[in-house]
């Protein structure tokens, strides 16, 4: 099948439920045993693998990860609270006191404090890298690097990496792969297929799509699963919502034709902003003037609406930054996205690079804005934005 049918019809099994087309929603803790053999035997039953107990997972939970692990092409997934807590759990799975981690210096931010908070706490040494550095990153390599986390594309700067280049010099070594593949959803990146170990993905953003619901996934190799994310949740308690998982399928069933949707009218907006005298450079992977378009063209299948355009360093102030946003009509100012409405905020790279410089040597400098292409009809997107512009430039 084709991912489009797949998102469609995985872990859905209506004669299970009465004919419903969607698992329904269990809101269930204690799971009653119908005898004293069948509930010894469940008590051993590894950690998600039946309906034992309300926290290792229900019907609905078992459907929703069953279809996110067949979509990115992993062994098996599992559920959490948040994205944040995917990454987290992702990280305290797998590392132990005394290990060394090296994290893209282009990560999601948040990230940060998880590594000099609760890693820098158990002992773990965290080192930023350049996210250029494809299978240069071996030269970081040290005795106990234990992981590798990648990104592709960067948060707020949007530079591909070369994933494949840098999970083949980590498999040599012995060092795992942990990707943030939320940007291209599991539809537009396999990170199974470019070597990756470890998948998290924010369910909140593209998947959810509908800005309701809050959710993280994690989904492994069979050897990463066994030895690591399955004891780890089991260890963690880490579980996420019926209610959640419920609207987090409804997300999955329609995630083809909205990402296709927003695919292309992130290039439309992306070409219209290259046109813009205010606009200094436009930075999106799937247009081909991006410096990480061969990489966005090799290793993905699609593209979100999700990128960055730097304005020219005249109109930086608060003032002007007042006068494009105050009165936006279709866009609002939100640190989420990937839901159906559009979104446009200020970014500020360089407060948090420490590996590397923002922007780059040779690159426009400006103020960096990020812009999320909802649903919306493009022309009256581009129009309202295209006010925007005029006023701030009238400042």
């Amino acid at each position: 099948m084709k991912d489009a049918t797949r998102a469609g019809t995985l872990g859905r099994r209506p004669h299970a439920h009465a004919g419903t087309i969607n698992p329904p929603v269990y809101h269930a803790a204690t799971i009653l045993a119908p005898s004293f053999e069948e509930y010894t035997r469940r008590r051993g039953v590894r950690y998600g693998d039946e309906v034992t107990y309300g926290v290792h997972g229900t019907p609905g939970t078992y459907a929703f990860e069953e279809a996110i692990a067949a979509l990115e092409g992993g062994h098996r997934t599992r559920l959490c609270s948040t994205g944040l807590q995917a990454l987290a759990a992702g990280f305290l799975c797998c590392l132990r006191a005394g290990d060394h981690v090296l994290l893209t210096d282009s990560c999601y931010g948040p990230v940060r404090s998880i590594a000099s908070g609760i890693l820098a706490r158990m002992g773990v040494e965290s080192t930023y890298y350049d996210p250029h550095l494809g299978g240069e990153i071996r030269t970081l390599f040290r005795p106990n690097t234990r992981m590798v986390l990648v990104e592709a594309p960067g948060s707020w700067t949007f530079e591909m990496q070369d994933i494949p280049a840098i999970a083949e010099e980590a498999k040599k070594a012995g060092i795992l792969v942990m990707m943030d593949n939320t940007w291209a959803s599991p539809l537009y990146c396999k990170p199974f297929t470019l070597g990756v170990d470890i998948s998290v993905q924010a369910i909140t953003k593209y998947v959810g799509g509908h800005s309701d619901l809050v959710m993280g996934t994690v989904t492994a190799t069979q050897p990463v699963y066994d030895e690591h994310i399955q004891p780890g949740w089991y260890q963690m308690g880490l579980s996420g919502s019926p209610d959640d998982v419920y609207l987090a399928m409804r997300g999955l069933r329609s995630l083809p034709v909205r990402m296709q949707a927003h695919w292309q009218a992130g290039l439309k907006m992306g070409e219209w902003l290259l046109g813009r005298e205010e606009i200094v450079e436009v930075i999106h992977p799937a247009m081909p003037h991006d410096p990480g378009h061969a990489l966005w063209k090799r290793d993905f299948l699609g593209a979100a609406s999700l990128f960055a355009f730097v304005i020219d360093p005249r109109y930086g102030s608060d003032a002007h930054m007042s006068a494009l946003l105050d009165h936006l009509e279709h866009y609002g100012m939100g640190a989420s996205w990937g839901g159906f409405e559009s979104l446009l905020i200020p970014t500020y790279p360089e407060r948090i690079r420490s590996a590397t410089r923002w922007p780059a040597p040779g690159r426009p400098k400006g103020q960096c804005m990020r812009i999320h292409v909802g649903l919306e009809d493009t022309d009256d997107l581009i129009a309202d934005l295209a006010a925007g512009l005029d006023r701030m430039r009238r400042v």
